[in-house]
């Protein structure tokens, strides 16, 4: 990938006329270049020479720089022999929009956090806005401790002067430039980021990581490729199970490997199903807004509405995917079909109260996953159905788990290929039991190349997963340990006052980078401290709102449960802790309020979801959180600070630290 459309030494470019400048950028361009834009690259060339000549910095010149995980391109990147400088223009402005800034920093960021060479480097960003008032500027690290500098602001007058000290006080270390540019870009994008780079064409090797993680999602992506492929040739149906960690990609291998067997033109199509609607409500919505965004800088209008009919096919609720095969008796016009977080399809029950309430079926007897696997097996020829597999993620009533797809394997489909991840047999999967069922069955196959070992999401620590599942297990020494290797990398506070917690989440984010508070939906007395769970939030303003909309998760003043972030994630969370699920000398103790009191579960399997519901809430961040458990209050019978109090004290016995 070409990382730059010009690219000079300091010397060069300050010797470099600026027509063939001009030239060389616009013939890089892959669209046709406006005049205003070529008018915006030669007042950029301008305030870029007045500022390096005469200079003796020396360096090399990068404009158009390429920042794949978003997509875009940075105006300048200046890299001498002490850090990066890293400058973004708005010629013409009068002022620097907030939105300006984030962008700015956002850049800056991305080469900090995923770019390998850069990570150790001295980065500077810098905002010019051509029509601006002069700023006073002052070279200052952020609190971090990152090496990345708070950014500057600039009319361009001044950048001689911003470029001189930068060298002089940035107290970096001599940068190879071979080195630097031959670094991987190894980005963690978020499951929106990449559904929308997917969804545009981009292969999953440019948005992902090429350490252990990234090779994790190209050779499962591969074997589930290999599974189609083969079942397409020999006409057979085959049911394939991923598992993963949370956070480990499960989501982005079923994106990936749906856009991969989806072409029109061949009359191949694949769909990506999952019974998440937030979900699926949030990855329609940013594909839709992002087609419309494209379609409008290429000069074309597109409605809104006609980019979400298109979106639809691809990513669908799969309830409403059910619903259509129960109108149509014909086969679906999908040959593969990917079911995310399969373990929460709905059992026996719940669906036969379902379509005999909702649908005026009465007689129905066959569980979601049956009935599903029946709608595929439909087709005459092929059909491949892949089930992503979540461990320890159930957290709704009626949510058969991944054994009653193997059940139903068993029971209705003896002549479908079964290809098992190794560590379905896991306990957290709890499929055991039924797996041994297939002992015997033809056409079985364990392959370790289906489970996701690593988890991607919190890109700055992988282990946040295993130390949630050893907290969540009272495994208090193994807890112990793990978060003395992280927490330096990936910070971990606790709290007593939510509005320290809000004020932390301010603190802790830079740029655009997405901070919010979630709260189990049994939260239901935290309502003296803000927070009424009652409320339900929009999960699409929450998501994909900005920092100007008061819907949106910036605001710190809507919150969300497990049921809206599960397959999501923000840079920067507040687990907000309710006494429905608190620590007592002899584990966890298990509420749930009603009038005027909590009541104890004794349910088994309501314990559990309360148990995930946790373990989801607490597997959100990529980047770090703060966990607030309040202080309650001694006059109120229903928030008692011995509620809180204890599984505060546990959490600090871990060794998170309080502010």
């Amino acid at each position: 990938m070409r990382r730059a459309y010009y690219a000079n030494s300091i010397e060069g470019f300050v010797n470099d006329d600026p027509e063939l400048i001009l030239g060389k950028l616009t013939n890089a361009s892959e669209h046709s270049v406006e005049q205003t834009q070529k008018d915006a690259w030669l007042q950029q060339i301008g305030v870029l020479s007045a500022s390096l000549s005469d200079s003796e910095i020396a360096g090399k010149l990068y404009l158009e720089f390429v920042i794949p995980r978003m997509g875009k391109r940075v105006d300048t990147l200046l890299l001498t022999d002490q850090a990066i400088i890293l400058i973004e223009f708005k010629v013409g402005s009068k002022d620097f929009s907030r939105s300006a800034l984030d962008q700015t920093v956002d850049y800056a960021l991305d080469l900090k956090n995923f770019h390998e060479t850069s990570h150790d480097i001295v980065i500077i960003p810098v905002l010019v806005a051509t029509r601006a008032d002069q700023c006073d500027f002052s070279l200052l690290p952020t609190s971090h401790d990152d090496r990345l500098f708070q950014l500057l602001k600039s009319n361009g007058k001044n950048l001689r002067e911003i470029i001189k000290a930068t060298e002089l006080n940035s107290s970096g270390r001599n940068i190879d430039q071979g080195s630097w540019e031959s670094g991987r870009y190894c980005p963690t994008p978020t499951i929106i980021e990449a559904a929308t780079a997917l969804y545009n064409g981009h292969a999953v090797t440019e948005i992902s990581r090429s350490d252990a993680g990234g090779e994790d999602l190209h050779r499962t992506t591969e074997a589930i490729n290999n599974i189609i492929a083969d079942a397409r040739v020999k006409s057979y149906k085959a049911a394939c199970f991923v598992t993963g960690v949370p956070g480990a990609g499960k989501t982005l291998i079923g994106l990936n490997v749906a856009t991969q067997q989806f072409n029109r033109e061949k009359n191949e199509y694949s769909v990506f199903l999952s019974g998440n609607g937030p979900l699926v409500r949030i990855l329609q919505e940013a594909l839709a807004r992002d087609k419309v965004a494209r379609e409008k800088a290429a000069g074309r209008q597109l409605r809104k509405s006609d980019a979400h009919s298109e979106v639809k096919l691809f990513i669908q609720n799969v309830h409403h995917y059910r619903d259509e095969c129960l109108r149509d008796p014909n086969p679906p016009v999908d040959h593969v079909a990917l079911f995310d977080e399969a373990q929460r399809a709905w059992n026996l029950d719940q669906t036969s109260k379902f379509m005999r309430q909702k649908k005026n079926r009465p007689d129905f007897d066959q569980s979601e996953p049956e009935f599903l696997l029946s709608c595929i097996d439909r087709h005459k020829d092929w059909g491949v159905v892949i089930c992503l597999v979540g461990g320890g993620q159930e957290i709704n009533t009626g949510e058969a788990g991944i054994s009653e797809w193997v059940k139903a394997l068993n029971r209705s489909f003896p002549d479908w290929h079964v290809h098992i991840s190794d560590r379905l047999t896991d306990s957290e999967f709890g499929a055991g039991e039924a797996i041994e069922a297939l002992n015997g069955r033809q056409d079985v196959t364990f392959n370790p190349g289906l489970h996701l070992a690593t988890s991607m999401r919190s890109y700055r620590a992988e282990n946040v997963s295993r130390l949630v599942k050893e907290i969540l297990d009272l495994d208090l020494a193994s807890a112990r340990s793990t978060f003395s290797e992280l927490h330096n990398k990936y910070p971990i506070v606790l709290t007593r006052d939510l509005t320290k917690a809000k004020n932390w989440l301010q603190t802790q984010a830079r740029g655009s980078e997405r901070y919010g508070i979630v709260v189990s939906s049994q939260a239901s007395r935290l309502k003296p401290i803000g927070i009424d769970v009652r409320l339900k939030t929009d999960p699409a303003h929450w998501f994909l709102g900005g920092k100007h909309d008061v819907r949106s998760s910036y605001y710190l003043e809507d919150v969300s449960t497990e049921f809206d972030v599960q397959g999501l994630e923000l840079d920067w969370v507040c687990v907000t802790w309710d006494a429905d699920f608190r620590f007592n000398s002899g584990g966890w103790l298990h509420r749930r309020f009603s009038g005027t009191k909590w009541n104890e579960i004794h349910k088994a399997e309501k314990q559990l979801y309360l148990k995930n519901a946790y373990r989801v809430l607490l597997t959100r961040a990529r980047q770090g959180m703060i966990v607030c458990v309040p202080e309650g209050d001694e006059n109120d019978t229903t928030r008692k600070p011995a509620f809180y109090d204890s599984t505060f004290e546990y959490l600090k016995s871990i060794g998170l630290p309080t502010i």
